[in-house]
């Protein structure tokens, strides 16, 4: 395996999507021939909240033994989390290593993800993070809270898992015509990953005017990158809702669009599109910057 290229970087946290996250990393590790990190965030900022806020309720003849008190707690708590981040690293470890992984390396550090991210970012070929966290892995309705802001943050390719694995077999491009949207055309077609892979290029039309011979230099483009079947497809609808659809009705294993717009005014007023995919998604997706 080549070490010398940027990371495939999987983010855990011992959520119920750790196992798929895993997974996934090795298998795009596999095919762009790259190593694999695991990395473990151990936040302190609500410990740190916590006792201030009890604090807050201590009577004034007690106040001072109590947080001391407070704070030997959180102390051994901190050592828990920090022991229970090296149990999860190393079970995550040996996971990617029996898919295949050759020496996966393991990282446990202390603060914000989104800030650590950023710090990481020119390491990183790919970035790996479950949809939700533990936090939220029971609300099906509500997306990560830091997802969003990793997202804007970063400038890498970023696989949002929403599921169990499953190789890819087929994959959808939620293509528009926009600039940014052809770059990630250029992208997939100079990627390994999608080699062997159906890709289902889809346009969604305000009208019934567009037909699927529009498409065709954006198809003609990944058929002549090689490796690549391609099926090109005009939907009319609401964007979400139509290629949701068509994710199901012709099984795609993952799909590949671009994130979230650099305009946050827009976003405001009309809704983020990418947010809606997350929500409404049943499969990965692998957001393009």
């Amino acid at each position: 395996m080549n070490t010398n290229t940027n990371r495939v970087l999987a983010c855990i946290d011992g959520s119920s999507l750790t196992e798929a996250v895993c997974d996934y990393a090795a298998w795009i590790a596999q095919r762009v021939d790259a190593p694999v990190k695991l990395l473990h965030m151990i936040d302190h900022h609500h410990e740190t909240a916590a006792i201030s806020d009890l604090s807050g309720n201590i009577g004034l003849g007690s106040q001072e033994h109590l947080l001391e008190e407070l704070t030997a707690v959180e102390q051994q708590r901190s050592k828990l989390r920090l022991q229970q981040g090296k149990l999860l690293l190393q079970a995550a470890k040996e996971r990617v290593i029996q898919a295949g992984i050759a020496n996966p390396d393991t990282n446990q550090r202390h603060g914000s993800l989104v800030e650590s991210l950023i710090e990481l970012e020119d390491s990183i070929r790919v970035l790996v993070i479950g949809i939700r966290g533990k936090v939220h892995e029971n609300q099906p309705d509500k997306i990560g809270a830091k997802l969003e802001s990793i997202i804007r943050s970063l400038h890498k390719p970023i696989l949002v898992v929403n599921d169990a694995f499953k190789a890819p077999q087929r994959i959808m491009i939620a293509y528009d015509g926009s600039n940014a949207a052809d770059k990630a055309i250029d992208m997939v077609a100079a990627s390994p990953l999608y080699k062997g892979l159906t890709c289902h290029l889809v346009y969604v039309s305000k009208d019934a005017t567009a037909t699927e011979q529009w498409l065709q230099p954006v198809a003609d483009k990944l058929t002549s990158a090689g490796g690549i079947d391609v099926i090109s497809k005009i939907l009319l609808g609401k964007p979400e809702q139509v290629l949701c659809e068509y994710q199901d009705k012709h099984a795609i294993d993952m799909v590949v669009m671009g994130a979230f717009s650099h305009t946050r005014i827009h976003d405001l007023l009309l809704g983020s599109f990418t947010t809606k995919m997350l929500l409404n998604a049943k499969k990965p997706l692998l957001l393009l910057r």
